[in-house]
C-alpha cells in the first residue's frame, strides 16, 4: 500500500504527478534532512538501527540514478554508524577483564567529589533529562555501544574545543567510552547518559592537558625570509580544523563556538579556566552545574571564570568579543571562487587584489607565517610562476566548510606528473568587502573528514 504522509511529520506528501520510480516518504527536502539526521545522532536502538539497514537495502531501485544515489547515500551512512557501534562492542568486550575504572570519573553520580552528582535542569543542552537511558544498566557491550554512539559528535566537539585538535579529540573520544564502560556499573541514570558522558569527557580533555603541558608560542622569524611588519601571530602546533558537516546540530552546539580565533584564543587558558569557560559559556551550563562537572565549588568556578574571560577578550580580534558568528556571504562565496580560479589559473594578479593589506597567513604545525599583503605576495610569487624553479605546479580545489568558515581543499599537479595530490586545506576569513584577511592552511591528511579524496 502507498504511503501518504510524510514519515517525518505526518503531512501530506506531495502528488506523483505520473512520476515513475521510488515513491517518498518525506513531503520535503527539510524533512527528509531531519531523518537523516535523527538516524546519524542516535535515533532509535541498535535494533532499530539494524532494521532501519534492512529497510534501506530492501527499498533501493537501479533507475533513476539520483534515486539510486539517494538510496545508497542513506544506506552507507546507517551502515556506517553499525560498523562503529559494532567496533566500539568489540573493543568495551576486549576491555572487561583486565580494566581498571578510573578513580573521580566514572564512580556514581553524587557519590564523591570527582563524580558530579547529578544534574538534570530543564533546557540545558548538556544536561537536559535523558529518560529512556534510565533504566539502561546493567549494560551489554551492544547496548553500551549504541547508547555512545548516538552522542559521539556532541562528545568529539566537546573534546575539539577543550584541545584544539580533531585528531587528539578522536582519541579522546575513545578514551571516554573506555572510562565509560569500566565504570558503567556506577551509572544509575540519576544524572542524563549525555551529563554523564561530558562530565568523563572533560576529565579526560584534563588529564590529557596535564599530561602534555602544550602552551601557545609566538612564531620566530626564519633566517632570509620576509615575514611582514606586523606582530608575530601565537604558534599553535597542534591546532587542526573541524568539518562543519561533523558539528552537531543542537543551538549549544552552534558553528560560532568551534571557529578557529576562538579555539586559537582558548589554548592560551589553563586547563581548568578552559574547562570552566567551554562549559559555562559555551555549552550554557549553570555555575553550579559546572562545579558539579569539574567536582569543585561554585565559589573556585566563578574565580576561574574571573580570570579566563578577561584573557580570552584579550586574545580575540575587537569585533569579535561576542563571539557571534554569521553565515557566509555571497560576496564571500564569489570572493572563494575567485581565489580558487586565481590559484587554478596561476593569476598573480587576480590573487594580489583578494587579498586585504592586514592579511595574515599561517599554516600550523609548519613554522611559515606572513603578516601584510606584500610579504604574502612576495612568499606566492615564485609558486605561481612555471618559470620559476620553486614553481610548485597546476592547482584544483573542492569546496568545504571549517569551523563554521569556508575553506577550500587544494590539490597540486606536480610539473612531471599527472595526478592531482591533497596538499592544503585553506580556511579563509573575510572582512565586509569580501577580501581576505586570514589564511590558515593545513596539511591535508584530514581530507577524509571532510569528505575530500586525497588524489583527483
Amino acid at each position: 500500500m502507498a504511503v501518504d504522509t510524510c514519515a517525518t511529520c505526518g503531512g501530506p506528501l506531495p502528488a506523483r504527478a505520473g512520476r515513475r520510480g521510488r515513491s517518498s516518504v518525506y513531503c520535503s527536502a527539510a524533512c527528509r534532512q531531519k531523518a537523516y539526521r535523527e538516524r546519524q545522532d542516535g535515533g532509535g536502538g541498535l535494533e532499530e538501527l539494524i532494521e532501519s539497514v534492512g529497510r534501506q537495502a530492501g527499498s533501493l531501485v537501479p533507475r533513476p540514478a539520483s534515486a539510486l544515489y539517494a538510496g545508497v547515500t542513506e544506506l552507507s551512512a546507517s551502515v556506517a554508524r553499525l560498523r562503529r557501534i559494532a567496533r566500539l562492542a568489540q573493543e568495551t568486550r576486549q576491555t572487561t577483564d583486565h580494566c581498571v575504572t578510573e578513580p573521580g570519573v566514572t564512580e556514581n553520580p553524587g557519590s564523591g567529589a570527582g563524580a558530579g552528582g547529578p544534574v538534570c535542569v530543564t533546557g540545558s543542552p548538556v544536561t537536559q533529562t535523558d529518560t529512556t537511558e534510565t533504566d539502561a544498566t546493567p549494560f551489554d557491550e551492544s547496548a553500551f555501544a549504541a547508547l555512545t554512539e548516538s552522542y559521539r559528535r556532541e562528545i568529539r566537539a566537546h573534546c575539539y574545543r577543550m584541545t584544539g585538535s580533531y585528531d587528539d579529540a578522536e582519541d579522546l573520544v575513545q578514551e571516554t567510552f573506555l572510562r565509560a564502560w569500566r565504570g558503567r556499573d556506577g551509572y544509575r541514570g540519576r544524572a542524563s547518559a549525555r551529563t554523564w558522558l561530558y562530565r568523563i569527557a572533560t576529565n579526560a580533555c584534563l588529564d590529557f592537558q596535564r599530561r602534555t603541558a602544550r602552551r601557545p608560542q609566538a612564531y620566530e622569524p626564519l633566517p632570509g625570509m620576509d615575514h611582514g611588519n606586523g606582530e608575530p601571530p601565537a604558534r599553535i602546533t597542534w591546532l587542526q580544523p573541524y568539518p562543519d558537516d561533523e558539528l552537531p546540530d543542537s543551538a549549544a552546539e552552534s558553528r560560532e563556538t568551534v571557529e578557529l580565533v576562538l579555539l586559537a584564543a582558548l589554548q592560551h587558558l589553563p586547563g581548568r579556566q578552559r574547562a570552566a569557560l567551554v562549559l559555562r559559556d559555551l555549552l550554557g551550563l549553570t555555575a553550579a552545574e559546572t562545579a558539579q562537572m569539574l567536582g569543585t565549588s561554585v565559589a573556585s568556578v566563578n574565580s576561574a571564570l574571573q580570570r579566563a574571560r578577561p584573557a580570552l577578550r584579550e586574545r580575540l580580534p575587537a569585533s569579535r568579543t561576542d563571539w557571534t558568528a554569521t553565515p557566509p556571504t555571497d560576496a564571500q562565496r564569489a570572493a572563494l571562487q575567485r581565489y580558487v580560479t586565481a590559484a587554478e589559473r596561476l593569476d598573480f594578479d587576480a590573487m594580489a587584489e583578494l587579498l586585504a593589506e592586514d592579511v595574515t597567513l599561517t599554516m600550523p604545525p609548519n613554522p611559515f607565517w606572513f603578516t601584510g599583503r606584500e610579504a604574502l605576495l612576495a612568499f606566492l610569487r615564485p609558486s605561481l610562476d612555471p618559470a620559476s624553479p620553486m614553481f610548485l605546479g597546476h592547482w584544483r580545489h573542492l569546496p568545504a566548510r571549517a569551523n563554521g568558515q569556508l575553506a577550500a581543499g587544494g590539490y597540486v599537479r606536480r610539473p612531471g606528473t599527472n595526478v592531482y595530490r591533497a596538499q592544503v586545506l585553506d580556511v579563509l576569513r573575510f572582512d565586509a568587502a569580501g577580501r581576505i584577511t586570514e589564511i590558515t592552511s593545513f596539511e591535508p591528511h584530514l581530507f577524509p573528514a571532510f569528505g575530500l579524496p586525497l588524489r583527483l
